[in-house]
């Protein structure tokens, strides 16, 4: 036996850790699986409904802009019209997300769709979120081809679509529904959670829009 062995050996005796490397898979595997949850608080715990409604008062409440729509292809007239209001080019930068590519742009004949990641000369990106957190008016923004991070935050303005089906009470359901999605071994590799648009008070304490990310964030619910 080698130092080496007989040090970790003599941790795993005071540790009282199983010595055989299939026992201790088995222990982490049954601590992955039954990971404990902290304590949800009661606004966490609303009927789905009202779910929907805080989420959509706290992303307000936190400097984003609303708009609901019935369905996803409605999507494209809300995010042309949001560019019109806001004097911007018509042209997005988007990802391969599937339920974005049908989300109505045939109908928007002078809107511009670019595909794949950000290069940072893009003035909007638009990207479906992952899920919702109704407390905070969060959303989750799984990593990957379909929804490409750069979009979260190179464009000065980024438009997330999120399906009301999507939005959970508290972030505890959020991780667990990403896990489910995912499954074991298939996390992604960043999970970006965005509330707001992107602000910074270092100096002076006086809040500035945009100094690390998009300056305005606007969410579109699809019910």
């Amino acid at each position: 036996m080698s130092a080496r062995d007989s040090v970790l050996g003599k941790i795993r005796a005071s540790m009282g850790s199983p010595a055989s490397d299939a026992n201790r898979r088995k222990a982490v595997m049954n601590r992955l699986e039954e990971a404990p949850r902290g304590i949800i608080p009661g606004r966490a715990q609303l009927p789905e409904a009202e779910q929907v409604e805080l989420f959509c008062t706290m992303a307000e409440q936190f400097g984003a802009t609303l708009a609901r729509v019935s369905d996803y292809g409605d999507v494209a007239a809300e995010v042309s019209g949001y560019l019109r209001a806001h004097n911007l080019p018509a042209a997005i930068r988007m990802g391969a997300d599937m339920r974005l590519q049908t989300a109505g742009w045939e109908t928007e004949k002078n809107l511009e769709v670019r595909d794949g990641p950000s290069d940072g000369g893009d003035l909007a990106g638009v990207s479906h979120a992952t899920a919702g957190i109704a407390e905070t008016g969060t959303v989750a923004m799984m990593s990957g081809q379909d929804n490409p991070t750069t979009i979260n935050f190179l464009p000065e303005h980024h438009i997330i679509v999120i399906k009301a089906a999507d939005i959970k009470g508290d972030m505890e359901s959020v991780w667990s529904m990403v896990r489910e999605k995912q499954g074991k071994g298939e996390m992604p590799r960043a999970l970006n959670l965005i509330t707001g648009p992107s602000r910074s008070g270092d100096i002076e304490q006086t809040i500035l829009l945009g100094a690390h990310g998009p300056r305005a964030l606007h969410v579109i619910v699809v019910d």
